[in-house]
């Protein structure tokens, strides 16, 4: 595969890439950039974190599971590359310095490079910018005071005048299609190669269980995938839209979908994971597929010029097997708007708050008129083998009022829903309480109840 790129500002043609080379292994093995640290290998701690730039913008993203094809005509910056031609440190560089951001120095190159991706795009909620960051020696309280410290100094003029990839655009390969059109013709003929788009899930297959892909088809150029459409009456998401993307998208409009996202694993992930991605893997702990059940969401398939759309919860069929033919893909996920106002909460139960897979993840649509329920959907992960609705509680609430006593009786109908499993996240008896307990919080939070375990009261 032939790929053209800027790397800290200069062009870079190469011919002949493999499919599954990662940019960290590139940036060290081949370049000699070795600011770029190999941690953890899995997208997890990074402190291989690279710097982005298309013409959707700037984002920080894991080299360690990011493919050289993804960069084909884009950006890429370093942290070898964010000072001045003539040595003049960065903002974020500088402020570390003086805050003393820096103790082993193992974990600094990726703090710095997501510093100042957020320094670009404008971000000063430090803690979800840097929670994809981790170091060692715990050193975040000097850390964060360096990045609200570069926050408030301009953007350098020799990175935003940087632009946002090389003169000749991307090289056309083979395998990695520009329209919808060509993916469609191109899976056809080649129905059992990997799709790949963010590669936060394809990249450990290829770092932890060296899998052989094959063929492999990048979706990285087709703008129509990555495009969201916000109308009156749906919101239609793109296959390869970012859930980044996603949460900008619906930060209005469903502002608890949001907050969920905000906590799908880290900025840097958000930044390269795909809604269509999150779907088509089939993960029973999948944080988009419950949230986008309750609202209703329909699944849009493409074979070839064939076109079929089916509820979202219909596309799980059992555990590792998904309603997708040979030459399918998922083409988009279109939300209904035919509720009045929003009733969606999603709740996320894991481990640690942040960059954490989900123990339990429920939401809930319930509607509500003249304080009786005449609607409910109710969709969980991590409680069966598949994203599943509730539909037995479900029952329990619909023609029935709107009080605690409902709510009481219906969380016993958990158990005619789900049987879930006991594993190292959860055991199955815990997993069905907090369920139960997921509704009757959002019972009392419809009540006007403050029930946020991490708000901070006097």
């Amino acid at each position: 595969m032939d790929i053209a790129f800027l790397l800290n500002g200069e062009t870079v043609e190469l011919t002949g890439v493999s499919a599954t080379t990662t940019v960290l292994d590139w940036l060290r093995e081949e370049r000699g950039l070795t600011g770029t640290k190999e941690g953890c290998n899995e997208g997890d701690c990074g402190a291989c974190t690279v710097m982005v730039t298309d013409h959707s913008g700037t984002k920080p993203i894991n080299g360690c599971i990011l493919f050289l094809p993804q960069i084909n005509g884009k950006s890429l910056t370093t942290v070898e590359g964010l000072a001045a031609p003539d040595g003049t440190m960065h903002p974020v560089q500088q402020a570390m310095v003086e805050h003393h951001g820096s103790q082993c120095g193992f974990c600094t190159p990726g703090f710095v490079v997501s510093m100042a991706a957020g320094q670009i795009t404008g971000e000063t909620d430090h803690d979800r910018q840097l929670a994809g960051n981790l170091c060692r020696c715990t050193g975040y309280a000097p850390i964060v005071r360096a990045a609200v410290n570069a926050a408030r100094q301009p953007v350098p003029a020799w990175l935003r005048d940087r632009p946002a990839g090389p003169p000749m655009g991307a090289y056309v390969n083979d395998f990695q299609p520009t329209t919808i059109a060509a993916l469609a013709e191109l899976r056809r003929a080649h129905p059992d190669a990997t799709i790949v788009a963010g590669a936060t899930d394809v990249g450990l297959w290829v770092n932890k269980d060296h899998r052989p892909l094959g063929n492999v088809i990048f979706i990285t150029q087709i703008e129509e995938l990555r495009r969201i459409e916000v109308a009156p009456y749906m919101i239609r998401i793109g296959a390869a839209a970012s859930i980044e993307a996603l949460r900008l998208a619906t930060a209005r409009r469903y502002p608890s979908l949001a907050a969920m996202l905000d906590r799908f694993a880290s900025a840097q992930v958000r930044a390269a994971a795909t809604v269509g991605g999150n779907i088509a893997n089939g993960s029973p702990i999948g944080d988009t597929p419950p949230p986008l059940i309750a609202l209703g969401a329909m699944l849009q398939l493409r074979n070839g010029e064939d076109m079929r759309e089916i509820p979202l919860e219909d596309f799980f069929i059992e555990y590792g097997k998904q309603d997708i033919g040979p030459g399918e893909f998922v083409e988009a996920v279109v939300i209904p708007r035919d509720q009045e106002s929003d009733r969606l909460k999603v709740y996320k139960l894991s481990k640690r708050f942040d960059q954490d897979i989900s123990a339990v993840l429920g939401a809930f649509n319930i509607e509500i008129k003249d304080e009786k329920v005449i609607s409910a959907r109710i969709a969980f992960g991590g409680m069966a083998g598949t994203p599943q609705r509730a539909r037995a509680v479900e029952r329990a609430l619909v023609g029935r009022p709107w009080t605690e006593a409902t709510v009481r009786t219906a969380k016993w109908s958990f158990a005619e829903d789900f049987r879930p499993m006991s594993d190292m996240r959860a055991s199955a008896a815990y997993r069905l309480e907090t369920a139960a307990n997921m509704l009757d919080r959002y019972w009392r939070e419809d009540q006007g109840e403050a029930v946020d375990v991490r708000e901070v009261t006097s």
